[in-house]
């Protein structure tokens, strides 16, 4: 061993700082074997390069939206998933212990599962407390007689894992009601192969591809109707959950579709998906909702996350749940107490992986135990529902404890004490040094056609600080990658299955669930004001250092209609069109505010946040290189990263990234989106708002009549914020007037940015958008766009800007933009009324205020 380079990370001191069992060390005071190569290897890699390849890490994490909700976390929608370069190492002969024990305990749990709704004999038999299981939460008596008439009823398991001071793992507690983790599991082990490809090589590691294909297999086999194209959903409680970027991830790597209770409905008996292409039936749910949440109408009924009828629906065989709605009940910690006598009752064997030593406060000998062992015990309540965490004993006050006490004798059944078990400490990567951490592994067991399946690997934890016992994700842990070691290589399989040579796979035409296409619509739009306030921003930038510098009236004049311009296009009312003279001859403070006011309705950053909520909502859509350029354009206008006080050139430059960013999105989504539905409501959003912006631009500029100097450089304004300016000098080789700039940003059907361009394509839309069938009439939609066209079609644009009278403004052209910009509002509450989800979010829907202010 290189013992520079050992001490240069840490290595060498590693053993002096254990305080307990370690799992590089043991108990043997020297590496273990089957550790011994990877530390090798990372002390050759050297703490520079450890450190770079962990910020490679993140950097990675960070651009495929790796994300865990902190609830106490204002910004937690953005909160990074923290990956430690460190994997934990298991050696294939402790693995094969683990992985039996895992399987029995699936084993166990599923035949209790299937008694406690079912038969009932182990409370008969007073094998079970009746009051541990009636006196739970998770116990749902509208689910007794509604399990499936499978073997293997419990579909998904996960336990918690940690190893005693004495080497043993030991069982923490167990997860059957929507277990999390396996897609942190699995997007942890794509991180680490891309930043430690060769050492992950070299190690043998198992693959974790079969888990997930067992996963997919099992989910098909429990459809209760005999298609090939059974159709799967991942029912997401929403953007807001802790784990929603799993619900997302898994979706997209699986292949089914991710819907919310929303989206979801229960007519004739039959679960259905609401649809842009109408309702599509639903035959298999992988929920990610708790149970008690998943129907309104038998289950709680101030829950809006689950389904009206769905247990209806399962009682009569027509949808499969998975797991089980009730399955929630085996989430007791009581029952850890009476597992060794279930499982020599069921199974006629002894456990193999031990639980937690758990005295139930409802038996009196034990509540007396757990009384007067308060000071080292940990105490918990049954039900994690219940929302109150594990209390340390050790750590309370004579009065805290007094407290803890009376409220155990008042309801003893719904406490448990449980031994303070030591956790075993894990390298990790620690501010450049490697250093012991206490760690849990989560572990997870799928019911596959043979039996349960363990991955073999894992959701690793560490604390962030060292003896911290308080080992999860809200209270910032890290998490790791977990190496199941083989003995040969294994063999690199897919997720998917790979069908028969002689085969022929028929595409499915996937159903665009509407509140995704509420969504998309929403990225659309959104994504235009963003870039629309952005360029004229830019515009107003360059403007404003040009009259800094010359003392024209003229310059004076094209800012100050500019200013308005801006509030008009943003619609951040009142701002510059307020009567107050000063906001123009000094408008620092109100652009400032358009540049960093995120709680302010049409601000840069307060579009982005709609922007990023919009394409985070439908995350299992977007593939890996377009959510890093939503990631980008997040990143680029962060309101913390502006210098005080702000500098016109630096805003500029940042304006220029955005906009950058944004131009990579749209050609992403351009050249990577089939042209289906979703496209249909992305693109159709964002060519409806541009009809918006520019309109609404146009009306604030050049129909309003000018000098003759002012009206030269508004014009030259406008092409330059339509990225126009170029184009228009080589068509037109003379200087800028009016009836050209019109007719190449109205009337135009070849350029891009014209108004005439936009309402073509959203009528080519409108029309391809799915309706009712043996429907021929055109849609309401279509009129509204029809109307538009044509009108703007039909136009003169000599007759446009002809003077009349004393009039300010070029009243004929304002009439016909002001009737165009309605008729786009109308199309907008059309179409969301067509397609869109009735329970929608906040969106801003009011027009301008142009029509009050010219």
């Amino acid at each position: 061993m290189n013992s520079v380079l050992a001490k240069e990370i840490g290595a060498q001191h590693y053993a002096t700082q254990l305080t307990g069992y370690d799992e590089m060390y043991a108990n043997k005071g020297k590496v273990l074997p089957y550790w011994e190569h990877f530390m090798k290897s990372i002390e050759q890699i050297g703490r520079d390069e450890l450190e770079l390849r962990r910020r490679e890490a993140q950097r990675l994490l960070r651009e495929n939206g790796v994300t865990y909700n902190i609830y106490t976390d204002a910004q937690s929608l953005s909160r990074p998933w923290k990956l430690d370069p460190i994997p934990l190492l298991i050696s294939s002969e402790e693995w094969a212990v683990i992985e039996a024990g895992l399987i029995q305990r699936a084993e166990l749990f599923n035949l209790i599962l299937k008694d406690i709704y079912g038969e009932q004999s182990l409370l008969k038999k007073g094998l079970l407390p009746v009051e541990l299981v009636y006196g739970h939460e998770g116990f749902l008596r509208p689910c007794v007689g509604t399990l499936p008439d499978t073997e293997r009823q419990l579909f998904l398991y996960s336990a918690n894992l940690a190893r005693g001071p004495d080497g043993r793992m030991w069982v923490l507690d167990d997860r059957t009601q929507a277990p999390s983790g396996a897609g942190y599991a699995l997007e942890n082990r794509s991180v680490m192969t891309r930043v430690l490809p060769d050492l992950f090589g070299e190690s043998q590691v198992h693959r974790l591809a079969g888990f997930f294909r067992a996963l997919r297999t099992g989910l098909a086999n429990r459809s209760p109707t005999s298609r090939a194209d059974s159709r799967i959903v991942v029912l997401t409680p929403g953007p807001f959950n802790e784990t929603y970027f799993e619900h997302a991830y898994l979706s997209s790597q699986l292949g089914y579709t991710l819907a919310q209770g929303d989206d979801l409905t229960v007519r004739d008996g039959r679960v259905w998906l609401k649809s842009v292409q109408g309702l599509q039936q639903v035959d298999v749910i992988l929920r990610r909702v708790d149970d008690s949440f998943c129907d309104p109408l038998e289950l709680k009924s101030i829950s809006r996350l689950g389904v009206a009828g769905l247990l209806e629906a399962v009682r009569r065989g027509n949808v499969a749940v998975a797991n089980p709605l009730g399955s929630s009940v085996l989430e007791n910690n009581a029952l850890l107490a009476f597992l060794p006598r279930l499982s020599r009752h069921l199974l006629g064997q002894e456990l193999l992986l031990p639980s937690v030593a758990t005295w139930w406060c409802g038996q009196r000998r034990e509540c007396n135990f757990v009384l007067e062992n308060l000071g080292r015990l940990v105490i918990k309540q049954i039900d994690r529902a219940s929302g109150i965490h594990a209390v340390f004993g050790a750590n309370l006050s004579s009065q805290e404890k007094s407290r803890l006490r009376a409220a155990i004798l008042a309801k003893p059944y719904l406490y448990v004490g449980q031994e303070q078990v030591g956790f075993s400490t894990v390298p990790a990567f620690v501010d450049g040094q490697i250093a012991p951490r206490n760690a849990i592994l989560r572990n997870f067991v799928v019911a596959g056609e043979d039996g349960y399946q363990a991955m073999p690997g894992g959701l690793t934890r560490v604390s962030p600080l060292k003896d911290n016992l308080v080992v999860s994700n809200q209270a910032g842990g890290i998490s790791k990658d977990t190496w199941v070691l083989a003995d040969q290589p294994d063999q690199q399989v897919s997720i998917w299955l790979q069908p028969r040579r002689d085969h022929i796979v028929e595409a499915i035409n996937e159903p665009l669930p509407s509140r995704a296409a509420d969504n998309l619509y929403w990225v659309g739009r959104n994504l235009e004001r963003i870039e629309a306030a952005a360029r004229l921003l830019r515009t107003v930038l360059q403007r404003w250092r040009e009259a800094q510098d010359y003392t024209e009236y003229s310059d004076a004049d094209c800012l100050k209609t500019l200013l308005r311009a801006l509030t008009h296009v943003t619609v951040t009312y009142p701002g510059f069109v307020k009567d107050d003279p000063s906001l123009l001859t000094n408008p620092l403070p109100e652009l400032t505010a358009l540049i960093k006011d995120a709680e302010r309705h049409g601000t840069i950053p307060s579009s982005i946040h709609a922007f990023t909520q919009s394409a985070f909502s439908i995350r299992d859509l977007w593939s890996q290189d377009t959510w890093r350029s939503i990631d980008d354009i997040r990143r680029c206008w962060r309101t913390g990263s502006f210098n005080e006080p702000l500098e016109i050139g630096a805003l500029q430059s940042k304006l220029d990234d955005l906009i950058s960013a944004i131009v990579a999105f749209t050609g992403l989504t351009s050249e990577s989106m089939t042209r289906e539905a979703g496209w249909l409501m992305l693109d159709g959003g964002r060519r409806l708002e541009r009809c918006l912006s520019l309109i609404a631009l146009l009306r604030a500029t050049v129909v309003i009549k000018q000098e003759e100097s002012t009206q030269y450089q508004l014009l030259e304004a406008v092409l330059m914020t339509t990225d126009s300016l170029s184009i228009y000098q080589r068509r037109y080789r003379s200087f800028v007037q009016l009836p050209m700039v019109l007719e190449l940003l109205v009337l135009d059907q070849t350029h891009p940015r014209s108004l005439v361009y936009q309402l073509n394509q959203l009528y080519d839309y409108v029309k391809a958008l799915p309706r009712e069938r043996g429907k021929v009439r055109i849609s309401a939609e279509e009129k509204l766009v029809l109307e538009a066209f044509t009108k703007i079609r039909l136009i003169d644009i000599a007759a446009l800007t002809k003077s009349q009278g004393d009039s300010v403004v070029y009243s004929a052209l304002e009439e016909v933009l002001a009737d165009t910009s309605k008729l786009m509002w109308r199309t907008s509450e059309m179409i969301a009324k067509a397609y869109f989800s009735h329970a929608e979010g906040p969106h801003q829907l009011n027009p301008t205020q142009l029509e009050d202010e010219l």
